[in-house]
């Protein structure tokens, strides 16, 4: 079976009658002091708890060797160094390293490992939790923290050991694609929407009203959108435990924040005559602006944290953000044009050059 990341590999055969399982791991080193390691979890598909095998270069004899490790919370924390110790919750029958190639394959960078070992497992316990990682420096026998890449921080999964299925990257895709799309349709494309909807339409007078509501229903749905997705995206964070995107969780984060300020702040909305008009509707804009920024920015953080910078997908966004931007320039310009002639227009009757249909209509009664 091919693990989701590190071009990592497991083999294995499970001998129901007595519960055993009889395991190799092919991984690769990075580095030619480096260390490649496997375990398994006894709890759940993280780092943290794995009991594992270790195998890296020997610092005296530079023969491989293969040594077991627990990886308990002070690893991950750096609190001292990683110590050979029995594993204890998994017995452990037998295991042996060797590199791919056979007595006179060398370590290097790229060189395969394979991992052997014999567990025995409970009775009916037929899913693991695997965990592999590699490293690239062994200082004495104590390896060192591994790379924090997407890659390397995605190196767990579970295992069903009779039908060979692993949960992956690839059983969250659906989940992954219902985020994406909620959150760059709301985000991406309704926010901004609504307020292209607030500053263009409410200087039609035909429409009355109406922009308002417009605007307030684009706008809320679209925020009702957005918290879904956004729900949906901490689920994904649970489900995958080893990748962290810190830009886009924050970003998604703060926009949430702003969207509910811009929420509440309907319900303390002044009247037009009221004195405090004027700095709310500054809070507004200020808020809605930035929101919407962010929200941007973060659909853009999200094509690359699905690794999907050259899909059709992004390019269809890119099109219909695009199309978004011409529509608010031609808009703006007509209503530069349209502010400057009713400008000209007014300075003209100030001067009298032009008179008003009014006094036009009087002065000929009275001829």
């Amino acid at each position: 079976m091919t693990l989701p990341s590190q071009q990592a590999s497991l083999a294995w055969t499970y001998h129901a009658h007595n519960a055993t399982l009889d395991v190799v791991f092919f991984g690769n080193f990075i580095s030619p002091s480096g260390w490649v390691g496997w375990g398994i979890n006894p709890t759940t598909a993280e780092m943290t708890g794995t009991r594992s095998l270790i195998s890296f270069p020997d610092p005296n004899t530079g023969q491989l060797v293969l040594l077991p490790y627990i990886l308990d919370p002070t690893v991950k924390l750096q609190k001292a160094p990683l110590l050979s110790r029995p594993l204890d919750h998994i017995h452990l029958l037998t295991s042996s390293a060797k590199m791919y190639g056979g007595k006179l394959a060398t370590i290097h960078d790229g060189a395969q490992v394979e991992i052997y070992a014999t567990i025995k497992l409970s009775p009916n316990k037929t899913k693991i939790h695997v965990v592999w990682n590699r490293g690239v420096y062994v200082q004495g026998y104590s390896p060192t923290i591994h790379p924090t890449t997407i890659n390397d921080l995605s190196s767990a999964t579970t295992i069903d050991l009779l039908s060979g299925v692993a949960r992956h990257e690839n059983d969250l895709k659906t989940l992954k694609i219902v985020h994406g799309v909620m959150n760059g349709i709301s985000w991406g494309v309704m926010l901004p929407i609504g307020i292209i909807m607030s500053r263009y339409l409410r200087h039609i007078e035909a429409l009355g009203p109406t922009w308002f509501y417009v605007h307030a229903g684009m706008q809320l749905t679209g925020f009702f959108l957005g918290t879904i997705g956004f729900a949906i995206g901490l689920k994904l964070g649970e489900l995958s435990p080893g990748k962290v995107y810190g830009l886009h969780r924050k970003l998604g984060f703060i926009a949430v924040c702003l969207g509910s300020l811009q929420t509440l702040a309907l319900l303390f909305r002044p009247k037009t005559t009221n004195k405090y008009r004027k700095y709310w509707k500054s809070y507004h804009h200020f808020v809605g602006y930035a929101c919407v920024v962010l929200g941007v920015v973060n659909v853009f953080q999200g094509f690359e944290a699905m690794e999907a910078s050259r899909t059709y997908a992004k390019l269809a966004y890119c099109l219909c953000l695009s199309t978004l931007i011409g529509i608010c320039i031609a808009l703006e310009v007509n209503s530069w044009v349209v502010f400057c002639r009713k400008a000209e227009e007014e300075k003209l009757k100030r001067d009298g050059v032009i008179t008003h249909p009014s006094s036009e209509k009087a002065s000929g009664s009275f001829n």
